[in-house]
This record gives structure tokens, sequence and C-alpha cells, in this order.
């Protein structure tokens, strides 16, 4: 499901820059690596890289029983929904300054004008996936040197976003179980 999730949120980008600019030559967002296997930065030229760098679980919201489901006219239970927060970094590669910047204005400008995607909206994302909301996660640059620096690069312009509530759902079944049709108590016999 993160796999899905990055994706989805890059095609929704890509889509949104071509919309506003009528390209994707000015920062098309590519999901991957910010260095590669070397330590070499792995960000192609004239593109923003989008790569999870922090997977924490919401605890607020987390489900405590497994889930009941009805499979084929059978009851299967299912393990509790693990719900998740990405930390996702954005960083920008481009030919000068300026344009890194106006690259990630778009970033900022589109999650400022769509900070939430709900699978009844948007029918490309992954109906197990529900809602995606993305806030702008501040760190200071202390924090952010800290990253740069456990990612093995030098600091390249970037911003970083909280994507709040991917869900993942195992499919198999803890046990199934015939569904429930009679409670065997008759009313009457009170």
């Amino acid at each position: 499901m993160l796999d899905v999730a990055v994706s989805f949120l890059a095609e929704q980008f890509n889509a949104y820059l071509i919309r506003r600019t009528g390209s994707a030559s000015l920062g098309q967002v590519v999901p991957g690596a910010i260095v590669d296997d070397s330590g070499k930065l792995a960000i192609t030229s004239g593109t923003v890289a989008m790569a999870i760098v922090n997977i924490e679980e919401e605890r607020v919201m987390r489900e405590q029983l497994p889930a009941r489901v009805m499979v084929g006219g059978r009851e299967m239970t299912l393990q509790p929904e693990l719900r998740l927060n990405l930390t996702l970094l954005f960083a920008a590669r481009m030919t000068n300054y300026d344009m890194t910047l106006k690259a990630l204005s778009n970033v900022l400008t589109f999650f400022q004008g769509s900070p939430a995607f709900a699978a009844e909206d948007y029918p490309s994302l992954d109906p197990r996936i529900g809602r995606i909301v993305m806030d702008l996660h501040s760190v200071g640059p202390e924090t952010l040197n800290q990253l740069w620096a456990a990612i093995g690069a030098k600091y390249q312009p970037s911003v970083l976003y909280r994507a709040r509530l991917v869900t993942i759902q195992d499919q198999e079944p803890l046990g199934f179980g015939a569904p429930i049709t009679d409670i065997g108590l008759d009313l009457h016999e009170r």
C-alpha cells in the first residue's frame, strides 16, 4: 500500500503540473530514492524527487478489535487496520536556483489547494487506502540538517509533508465463520 499511496500522489501532482503549466518538464515528481547505492545524489535534473523518510503508526485512531467482513456469504475475521502517517520529502533539482524555487512552489501550491484525497472523489485512489490528508511538516534547520545527513547527501532545496492515514489491511484471514442469521431466542417463549 505504501507504493500505491506514493504513486497516487505523484500522479495527481504531475497531472496538476500539466494543467497548470502545460508541461511536466518543470518539476515532475518522481518517486524514488534521494541517493543511489554509492551515496551519490539520485535525483534526475529537472525533477522533484519524492521519498518516504519516516513511517509512523497513527495511534490515536488505532483500531483495537479485529475487523469482521462478509466474503461470499461467510464471515471473515481480519487483523485490525494499520493506519500510518508517512513523512514525505520533496527535493527539487533544477538547472538553476530560480527554477528550483518555482518547482517547490508548485508542490506547495498543489497541496495547499488539494490537502485531502478520498477514494470517493479520486477513482484512481485505491479504496483500501480510503483517505490521505497532506499536512506541511515544518522542521527547524537542525532537524533538516540531521535529515539530510541521515540520507547521506548534501542539502537540496526541499519541503516535507506528512501524509496522514494511509491504511494497510492484511487480507489473510484470522478465521472464518458462518454469518449469524438467528440469535436462537424466541421472544414469545419468555
